[in-house]
C-alpha cells in the first residue's frame, strides 16, 4: 500500500489524472486487503462504497454505530470522501475514457486526492491493526 500511495504522491505534479486513479486504488487496496483478512467476501466488481460500508462496519466506523454526535459527523465525512474519491476518479482519472468535453485535473486537485485517499488508507489500517492486536 505504500508502494501505491508513494507513487501517487510523484505524479502529482506530472499526471495528475494518473496520481488522482492511483488514489483510489489505495482505498480499493486498503479496503480488499482488510476484509480478505477478515475473510468477508466482497463479490467480483464492488464499487469503492460497497468496500468502504463493509469495513467501516467490520471496525466499528460507520456512523451508524455510535451514538456521539461529533464521531457520527466526523464518520459521515470520511464516508462521504471514499465517494468523493470514486467519483472523482470516474470523471478526470486516466481509468476511463473522456468524450469530446473533458476536465484535465490540476496538480492540486491531484494533492487533495492523494491526501485524503492516504490519510483514509492509514486511518482505516492503523484502526483495524488496532482491533487485530486487542483482540
Amino acid at each position: 500500500m505504500h508502494q501505491i500511495w508513494q507513487k501517487a504522491l510523484e505524479r502529482r505534479v506530472t499526471d495528475p489524472d494518473g496520481a488522482i486513479t492511483l488514489a483510489r486504488t489505495l482505498l480499493e487496496s486498503t479496503c480488499k486487503y482488510i476484509l480478505d483478512e477478515h475473510q468477508i467476501d466482497y463479490g467480483n466488481a464492488p464499487d469503492i462504497n460497497q468496500l468502504y460500508r463493509l469495513v467501516s462496519k467490520e471496525l466499528n466506523l460507520a456512523p451508524s454505530q455510535h451514538t456521539e454526535q461529533t464521531f457520527k459527523q466526523i464518520l459521515g465525512g470520511c464516508s462521504s470522501v471514499i465517494g468523493g474519491l470514486g467519483s472523482l476518479r470516474n470523471k478526470v482519472g486516466d481509468a476511463h475514457g473522456q468524450g469530446k468535453k473533458n476536465f484535465k485535473p490540476a496538480s492540486h486537485h491531484a494533492e487533495l486526492a492523494v491526501n485524503l485517499a492516504g490519510t483514509m488508507s492509514v486511518f482505516l489500517f492503523s484502526t483495524w491493526s488496532l482491533k487485530e492486536n486487542n483482540e
